[in-house]
């Protein structure tokens, strides 16, 4: 069982794609709606291609699923203010197993140009796989990972063969499209027994809605299907090499430590890193405790924003300085508050659980984390 894989609940008839590995007991289930739920391993079961082969009852779920992809990219890119692109001749393609391309664009001819890309394909209509696509000749190893608030973590290191396309490596929600974390690539182009060295690029990727909708292209190569498209290597020509006949001299100077140095406009000096503060064990979430004065005018949508921002903070916080647990002070009231915290929470691999924290003394109005 790994991310990507759809699944089937055996305690009903609901299917959806497994979208984090939360423990070795304990998986994330995105079901059709893009509901997100935690679900025991045991009870879900991997949904074969020979089933799909054999009785073809998906077929029909997956036309919906596409169209309703379609649909609700458009509706969001309308909302962002994007024009919409005009719609495509219907084709007769036959179906086929899994996420099937988009049938009016299977025989397209493409207009994407070599190079390395971040795809994002839909799943589900608000639900999107992130994927590597390697459309060159030569093999790439890559490392990708997320940034939240200026905190980096690494997630995958793997390599990527020519002419291909990675696992997905992760699964956001359109719906929190606000929320997503920045996506940062490294990769490092090579060729076995190949005569040029490559430099290592790194790119990162900060999704905007303008920018994102009007990123769709219908056939995207050796993925041969729609997706929300982006590529890394800022040039369409091959990654800058570095000349055979300097790469030993250079090799030599950086391990001597004789190596020239670079422009301060090309690299600036680093900056001292700030020690991280622990925050308190308990932690307040009340308004007043956060916004002593001047809090008069917040509308209900801005104090849940500084609310959820003070969370996120503190939790990075304790998850950073290796806090074994803490504590959020939530307040009962109609429990908008505490239900968001534990919905962040049930997503957050680094979370041991959570429960309702000393009922003698907070009632349902506080919350307890204990971390890994």
């Amino acid at each position: 069982m790994q991310v990507g894989d759809r699944v089937r609940l055996l305690t009903g008839r609901e299917e959806g794609i497994i979208t984090r590995l939360l423990s070795d007991e304990l998986v994330e289930v995105a079901i059709d709606n893009d509901f997100t739920i935690p679900v025991l391993r045991r009870e879900v079961v991997v949904v074969a291609a020979e089933e799909t082969k054999a009785f073809g009852e998906r077929a029909g779920v997956m036309e919906a699923q596409k169209k309703a992809a379609s649909t609700g990219a458009a509706r969001a890119a309308k909302a962002a203010g994007v024009p919409e692109a005009p719609a495509a001749a219907p084709s007769a393609a036959p179906k086929t197993e899994g996420p099937a391309p988009i049938p009016a664009a299977k025989n397209a001819p493409t207009t994407v140009q070599k190079g390395l890309y971040l795809a994002l394909t839909h799943q589900s209509p608000e639900l999107l796989a992130v994927q590597l696509v390697n459309h060159t000749d030569r093999d790439v190893l890559f490392t990708f990972g997320e940034e939240r608030q200026g905190q980096y973590r690494g997630l995958i290191a793997e390599k990527l063969a020519a002419k291909s396309a990675s696992r997905p490596l992760g699964h956001w929600h359109l719906k929190d499209f606000d929320q997503w974390p920045a996506a940062v690539v490294q990769l490092l182009p090579f060729q076995l027994n190949g005569t040029t060295a490559y430099e290592l690029l790194t790119k990162r990727l900060q999704f905007k809605a303008a920018s994102f909708y009007t990123s769709r292209q219908p056939n995207v190569p050796v993925l041969q299907r729609e997706a929300y498209l982006f590529q890394l290597d800022e040039k369409p020509a091959a990654p800058a090499a570095v000349a055979p006949e300097k790469l030993a001299e250079t090799l030599q100077a950086q391990l001597s430590g004789n190596a020239p140095a670079k422009p301060a406009a090309l690299a600036p000096p680093p900056q001292p890193a700030k020690a991280i503060v622990p925050p308190p064990h308990e932690v307040d979430l009340h308004l007043e405790a956060l916004v002593p004065e001047g809090a008069e005018g917040l509308s209900n949508t801005a104090i849940l924003k500084l609310q959820l921002d003070a969370f996120e903070d503190a939790l990075s916080r304790a998850l950073a300085t290796n806090m074994h647990e803490i504590v959020f002070i939530h307040g009962s009231g109609n429990g908008t508050l505490r239900k968001e915290l534990h919905k962040l929470l049930s997503r957050n691999r680094d979370i041991k659980f959570f429960e309702d924290s000393r009922k003698e003394k907070f009632g349902y109005g506080a919350t307890l984390v204990r971390l890994k």
